[in-house]
């Protein structure tokens, strides 16, 4: 029933084209090209982690509206589907907006995409995009794609922001230890990329910066986030960064600062002023109204979607939040600085001469690119390995939208939460 229900949507997309387009319909698939019925005809079926009471889900949801403006798209063609955990459930849920008739579905996280990938397979012809996925380009389907932003370039800028507040501290004398920390969700290349671009940043100004780096295995617990930051704190770290979702380190951290202790956060995903007014200095954030843009205009132009969409500061895909008035003299001007540099590519975030692993530089790093199954004991989908080292810097995002950073360098020590 559901295979034959998507070879009678697709028929119905190509009599619209004709219908609607004053010309010849062409095949599918001659040109590489696909179908569409067009913006005003869409019709988007979206599956998420949260809710917008979670800054992550938040993001995705306004930037998904800002792309829908700016391209046409009218609030009644999409389906939401909220707090959708990274189960079967996300399946079911796909197999049933793929019934109601959608033509491209979203899900924003990244234990969602092996559900994804099995409804793909059920249905052929609908666009399936697991945002944070790594199994477009291997899964040998050509309806899967993956969406990314470059998020280590604005950790990266995060980590000056970082940096420059601990070199003040350092110089006021009311710091010695330069220990900060990082409250993570998972050891996944995606957080393991993110933190080290946030260190390196840190390092950039204060060369002697050390981090410890804490697991919660959850992407979302306020009050695990919240402990999490504590025993950061217990251990001397003086900034908390975080991947992990909710504001439950940054409220941490402040409660912190207003006790006296030296304690500032750098957050994720949204400003975290309103709950850390003192303590935040900035947010690495994603403005994935970009890449749902890139999506979706393809899609109703008729274009073949590519398996992996992916921008950073060239293309405004990345960006940090307000800096907090907390922050060291002089950070918006080493801000711009650095963004520029970035731009311009006169700076490439994970430069070999900047970190070593085990001592040593990495000259070559052969990263496999084959992606394991939902419960990670074996490989599902067979990648190449690619050395992903050359011209002195880790190429990150270029061969895949979703980092492939997973080297544990010098200077980071990594505890779950329980340690």
């Amino acid at each position: 029933m559901k295979k034959i229900l998507a070879l009678v949507l697709c028929a119905f997309m190509a009599f619209a084209l004709v219908a609607c387009g004053g010309g010849e319909s062409k095949d599918p698939n001659e040109n590489g090209e696909q179908k569409t019925e067009g913006a005003a005809n869409l019709k988007i079926g979206v599956i998420l982690i949260g809710d917008d009471n979670e800054g992550y889900t938040y993001a995705h949801i306004e930037g998904l509206k800002d792309a829908m403006k700016e391209l046409g798209i009218a609030d009644e063609q999409v389906t939401w589907k909220y707090c959708i955990g990274e189960n079967a459930k996300c399946y079911d849920t796909a197999v049933d907006l793929a019934e109601a008739g959608c033509n491209i579905i979203f899900s924003n996280s990244y234990g969602h995409q092996s559900y994804m990938v099995s409804a793909a397979q059920d249905y052929p012809n609908i666009i399936f995009c697991p945002a944070t996925g790594d199994t477009a380009n291997v899964c040998g389907l050509e309806n899967v794609v993956n969406i990314f932003p470059k998020t280590f370039e604005s950790r990266y800028v995060s980590g000056i922001v970082a940096g420059m507040k601990l070199k003040e501290l350092m110089d006021e004398g009311k710091v010695t230890d330069p220990h900060v920390g990082y409250v993570g969700a998972y050891p996944y290349a995606e957080v393991i990329s993110g933190y080290t671009a946030f260190f390196l940043g840190i390092r950039e100004i204060v060369p002697d910066a050390h981090m410890d780096v804490m697991y919660t295995s959850e992407w979302f617990n306020l009050n695990k986030e919240s402990e999490t930051a504590k025993a950061l704190m217990s251990k001397g770290c003086v900034i908390i960064g975080q991947h992990a979702d909710s504001t439950g380190a940054p409220s941490a951290v402040e409660a912190a600062l207003a006790e006296g202790k030296v304690a500032y956060s750098v957050g994720y995903n949204v400003d975290m002023l309103k709950v850390a007014p003192n303590a935040a200095l900035t947010s690495a954030q994603n403005n994935w109204s970009v890449l749902y843009k890139m999506v979706l205009k393809d899609v109703i132009e008729g274009k073949k979607v590519q398996h992996d969409y992916t921008a950073g500061y060239e293309a405004d895909g990345v960006m940090i939040s307000q800096l907090g008035d907390s922050c060291a003299e002089g950070t918006a001007e080493k801000v711009d600085e650095v963004i520029k540099a970035i731009k311009d590519g006169s700076l490439h975030v994970f430069d070999i001469s900047k970190f070593t692993v085990d001592g040593k530089t990495m000259d070559s790093y052969e990263f496999d690119f084959s992606t394991m199954n939902a419960d990670y004991t074996a490989v599902q989908y067979q990648g190449e390995k690619i050395n992903v080292i050359s011209d002195g810097y880790l190429h990150e995002s270029e061969y895949r939208s979703a980092p492939c950073f997973d080297l544990r360098i010098d200077g980071i020590t990594e505890f779950t939460a329980a340690d």
